[in-house]
Parts: C-alpha cells; sequence; structure tokens
C-alpha cells in the first residue's frame, strides 16, 4: 500500500512532483483526470492525494496516515470522500446524480468534498452529460478525480474541463522496489518485476506459494540440465508437469527459465547488476564462462518457440520433452 508520495516518486517521479507541488502551494485543481495502463498507480494515488487533502497533520505534503481522516479514507468510509464504481458494465445517470446530491450538501465535517470515479471511460452517455454539468459549475474546496485507462472514449467536453495526469508503464526497477517495500525477499521481487508491469498483480504473484514453488521448480530443471543431463525428461515428468498444469502456468515456467537463460546473458555483456537472480550469482558466472554467447542466444530461442507452439496447442508434456532435450545438447 502507499502511504507516502515518496513511495509515489519511486516509479511515478513527474506525477509526484506535479501533484506534491501542488499540494504545497495549496493550489489543486478541481478535477483531475488519472490516465495510464493497469497497474500504474492511479487509484492508489488518488487515495493519497485524498489523504492529504483532508489530513490533520500534514507532514509538508505526506498525509500523516495516523489521524482521524487519514484513516477513514483508508478504512474507505471517509463521509466526504465518495467513490463511483461501474455498476455491472457501466456507470449509470443515477449514479451521477446520487453524487450530485451528496455534494449539494454541506460537508459533514468540513466544507472539504472529494469524489473519485473509477473506470471513468464507462460513464453512460447521459451520465457523462451529468457529469458534466457537474464539473462546468465546480463547487469550491471539491476535487474530482476521474481514473481511467482509455481516455480517448471520453467526451471531449470532460477531458477539457479536467487536467490530464498521465500514468506511465511501470519499469521492472520501480516494481521491484515497491515489492520489496512490502517486506518480500529481493529474489522473489525481481522475478514478478519481469513478469508483470501491473503492480496489484506483483504484489500478489510475490505472495503466492504456487509462484515461490515454480521459482524452485525451474531452478532445479535448470539444475538438471546443466549437471544431470540425461535425467531432465524424468524431471519434466515427475515434477514439472504436476505443477505447471495449464497453459497458463506452463507460460510463465517457460518465462522463469528463460530469465535463467537471460541472467547467462546478462553475465557474458558484462551486466552483473541487472541479473534477476542474484541469488544464483556464482553458479551463473561458472556456467557464462563454460557457454558461448552463441550458445546460450541459442537456448533462449528454443525456450521462445516453445512458448509459440504452446499457443499452437501442442501437447504440454512432449513439447517440454523436446525443449529440454534441446537445451541439453551443447
Amino acid at each position: 500500500m502507499i502511504k507516502s508520495w515518496e513511495d509515489v516518486r519511486v516509479y511515478q517521479p513527474r506525477i509526484t512532483k506535479l501533484l506534491t507541488n501542488s499540494i504545497e502551494k495549496k493550489r489543486l485543481a478541481h478535477a483531475y483526470l488519472f490516465e495510464g495502463k493497469k497497474g500504474t498507480g492511479k487509484k492508489d494515488v488518488g487515495f493519497l492525494l485524498a489523504k492529504s487533502f483532508f489530513c490533520d497533520n500534514l507532514q509538508q505534503v505526506s498525509p500523516c496516515g495516523e489521524c482521524r481522516n487519514c484513516k477513514r479514507i483508508d478504512s474507505g468510509n471517509h463521509p466526504d470522500v465518495h467513490v463511483v464504481e461501474p455498476d455491472g458494465l457501466s456507470i449509470k445517470k443515477s449514479q451521477i446524480q446520487s453524487l450530485q446530491e451528496e455534494f449539494a450538501k454541506t460537508g459533514v465535517e468540513s466544507n472539504k468534498k472529494l469524489y473519485i470515479l473509477v473506470h471513468a471511460d464507462k460513464m453512460t452517455t447521459n451520465a457523462a452529460n451529468s457529469l458534466l454539468k457537474f464539473l462546468e459549475e465546480p463547487h469550491s474546496n471539491t476535487i474530482a478525480i476521474l481514473i481511467t485507462e482509455q481516455y480517448h472514449r471520453m467526451l471531449n467536453t470532460i477531458l477539457s474541463r479536467c487536467q490530464l495526469v498521465s500514468f506511465q508503464p511501470l519499469q521492472p526497477k520501480a516494481i521491484e522496489a515497491a515489492v520489496m517495500n512490502q517486506d518480500i525477499s529481493k529474489h522473489i521481487a525481481s522475478l514478478v518485476a519481469q513478469v508483470t508491469n501491473d503492480t496489484e498483480a506483483a504484489f500478489g504473484l510475490a505472495r503466492d506459494d504456487w509462484f515461490a514453488q515454480a521459482r524452485m521448480k525451474v531452478i532445479k530443471l535448470y539444475e538438471v540440465l546443466i549437471n544431470r543431463k540425461g535425467q531432465a525428461p524424468i524431471y519434466i515428468h515427475s515434477e514439472w508437469m504436476s505443477h505447471f498444469q495449464d497453459k497458463e502456468k506452463q507460460e510463465t515456467g517457460l518465462d522463469l527459465l528463460l530469465y535463467l537463460y537471460k541472467d547467462l546473458l546478462t553475465i557474458q555483456l558484462g551486466n552483473e547488476q541487472q541479473v534477476i537472480y542474484s541469488d544464483m550469482m556464482q553458479q551463473l558466472k561458472q556456467h557464462a564462462l563454460q557457454m558461448t554467447q552463441r550458445s546460450v542466444t541459442d537456448k533462449m530461442t528454443s525456450i521462445l518457440e516453445a512458448k509459440r507452439r504452446l499457443h499452437a496447442n501442442v501437447n504440454p508434456q512432449l513439447l517440454m520433452e523436446q525443449l529440454v532435450l534441446t537445451l541439453q545438447e551443447g
């Protein structure tokens, strides 16, 4: 969970600067449109902005996290913070009208109010027109935060009344730092940061026992391929297939194996600080000396080809048996 603007700065530095400057100068806009891909932190930043807006003990620009307002925003029951999400497939006119009625009332505890529209692009035409009237006549001390992954689907008249805040796709190092901030070990954080660029998905994977076991299965297969070549097909039959049971998990297994060989190439190219399986560094450095770059890239190509064939509905066990036979050559 994001607790301060320093947490946001790790992966959205430009947005952090924009919003913290506005908080510091008390010049927050009356309406923001947060747009960007899933998992880039839009909703978390929306709630952090809400806490900075309402906090009783603001620490420069970051909320204290301990006051009554901060705690109620965290628990989702602050009377002057309203969240609207699609009712079924869309946000309906009645939802916007209910919001307007709430905002017509005096603030329960202050004159401040804030609302967050999640998936704002899913408003019906009538809902969007109702919101437009709301945005055209903003109340003082009221902030609107519209969140979308597809802002091109929204009315230009709404876009023109909001300050556009574009969230950038997250870089692996930013996701790794965010995951490690949740007390997850570096070797797991480094790997989930390669598998997904969605922070929520990364947090989920990092805490998933299946994923941790998958990493160990992949390392064991790699070690069998290096040290006990003839036993690789037996390992696929006895341990691999029972863990990687469906196509999505099989693809994850191939990705994790690919990153091991990518680490070998990374070491050969002299970029050791970029190694993903950092807890295997000594072992990988030794193996990198024993293989040519051509051999490593050929093995990576074989794994990528296996991924392609997996989507062509080749029998997964046969595919893996053929792959390990190829990988243990040379």
